[in-house]
């Protein structure tokens, strides 16, 4: 006897399919009552439209961030702070005192105290401190608010990327990218809202969960976009195909997905309805965002950007072609400042190497944002997962340990004070002695300066409400123009 068509799809349900479709089911009711709450604690969002513009929670001073983040942990000694106490007792034992507590990724205990080589400079109406390693951040000085009394919690390196990322130190927390989209959406219609791009020998430690929306709407994850060529492979449309055809195929393929959201209500499928159109446009955005040989010889000099070759200043570059087509987020990694004093990472020949990559790009960005009149709209943010230790690590050359009681890090436009240094450290280079800034406090002024109460942009989770800065941080508003 041959089956009903009925028996087949009885047969072929599971027990998720069974409690999805019994409308009056006990599992049903509860469902129900827990979505419903989950719904009334998230923003009002149209599920079809989830990177459509939309307030915060009041106006707010950034439209956009650029995060450039030095992952590896850039040694402030070197670089911001000059340290004469740490020379002077270059090779002595550090205090027991200073060291009580204090926990580390690699050192052994018998490390001496270590004095930067390299020569300081009081620059701009701040005088700020800067290294003869980064000689084009003079031209900035008195643009950027110096934070000199960040810590942090994490003490290795993909767990620490993760913290200054996510605020957690594990995966599966939404990154501060997606937070920034989730809550504002983006004013692109045809480029992600949320780009990531890297440069430097390698990818981040952590890789793309430095990027993930976590438990929030896929949407809201970064997309990495190459440095050269085709921003994302596979974008280009095959030989032979007609615009007007592949129109055709989307929409088709976009047809067949809603029938499967009407049966599933599944929200992962609005994500790839999405994702589809949005690849549909970038076959034309994306393109012509990447022709950095249409920029002016002026501003190609000012980045050091050399056309079709991948680099940091090509990078800064797309950073601002994006941020002026209405990306909100956008995120630079490169790598690799870890310079424990290994064959490829000591402090005497590959620090100088990296900040020769990083330092004339970055001033350039910062100066090309105010020569257009978008830095006073966009945040930008130069910093590493932590700093490095006042003691040397011994290794076959020289170097410094992961340090996160107390590093240095920069933000300028976006609301910030201009030329202002806030904190300070120990004549060591220990801890922090003024003007402490927790990672979870920059947090919650980055979301403050884009205009969200930090404590009230939450989203519901498996019964819980969660929020980027758990249940710590304060706005810094000393640093607030």
């Amino acid at each position: 006897m041959k089956p009903l068509q009925s028996d087949i799809a009885l047969q072929e349900s599971t027990r998720r399919h069974f409690f999805q479709n019994c409308g009056i089911g006990i599992g049903s009711l509860a469902l129900s009552q827990l979505l419903a709450a989950e719904s009334s604690a998230a923003l009002k969002i149209d599920p079809t439209a989830p990177m459509a513009p939309r307030p915060g929670h009041f106006p707010g001073k950034a439209k956009n961030v650029i995060f450039l983040f030095m992952a590896g942990g850039p040694s402030q000694l070197d670089l911001f702070e000059d340290k004469p106490k740490l020379r002077e007792l270059s090779g002595k034992t550090p205090p027991e005192s200073l060291m009580a507590g204090k926990r580390f990724a690699f050192l052994k205990g018998n490390e001496t105290l270590l004095g930067s080589k390299y020569k300081f400079g009081r620059y701009g109406d701040c005088g700020m401190e800067l290294s003869e390693l980064i000689p084009h951040h003079q031209k900035i000085v008195d643009e950027v608010c110096w934070l000199r009394g960040m810590t942090t919690d994490v003490f290795n390196h993909g767990p620490a990327k993760l913290f200054m990322n996510s605020g957690f130190q594990a995966p599966g927390r939404p990154s501060l990218g997606s937070w920034a989209t989730y809550g504002l959406g983006s004013e692109s219609a045809d480029l992600p809202g949320f780009v990531v791009l890297q440069s430097g020998p390698r990818g981040p430690r952590a890789g793309a969960s430095l990027w993930s929306s976590g438990f929030l709407p896929t949407s809201y994850q970064g997309v990495p976009f190459r440095g050269q060529g085709d921003p994302i492979l596979h974008l280009r449309s095959p030989e032979g195909i007609s615009r007007t055809s592949e129109r055709h195929f989307y929409d088709a393929v976009a047809a067949l997905n809603q029938e499967r959201l009407k049966s599933t209500q599944d929200p992962e499928i609005l994500t790839r309805i999405n994702a589809y159109e949005m690849a549909f446009r970038m076959q034309t955005s994306a393109r012509e965002l990447m022709e950095i040989g249409q920029e002016s010889t002026d501003t190609l000099n000012l980045y050091g950007v050399e056309p079709g070759k991948p680099s940091f200043a090509n990078n800064c570059l797309l950073a601002r072609r994006l941020v002026e087509r209405g990306v909100r987020f956008v995120q630079l990694y490169h790598t690799n400042w870890d310079h424990h004093g290994g064959p490829t990472e000591n402090l005497d020949k590959h620090l100088p190497e990296i900040c020769r990559e990083i330092d004339q790009a970055s001033a350039a960005l910062v100066l090309d944002l105010k020569q257009r009149g978008l830095l006073d709209d966009t945040l930008v943010i130069w910093a590493g997962e932590f700093g490095r230790t006042p003691m040397g690590e011994v290794r076959e050359n020289i170097g410094r340990d992961h340090h996160v009681d107390a590093f240095t890090l920069w933000m300028a436009g976006g609301g910030v004070k201009k030329g202002y240094i806030h904190g300070e450290s120990d004549e060591l280079g220990f801890g922090v002695t003024e003007g402490k800034v927790h990672v979870h406090d920059l947090h919650a002024t980055i979301l403050n300066q884009l205009g969200f109460d930090h404590e009230r942009l939450t989203y519901r989770f498996q019964g819980r409400d969660f929020r980027l800065t758990d249940v710590h941080g304060h706005v810094v508003n000393e640093i607030l123009g």
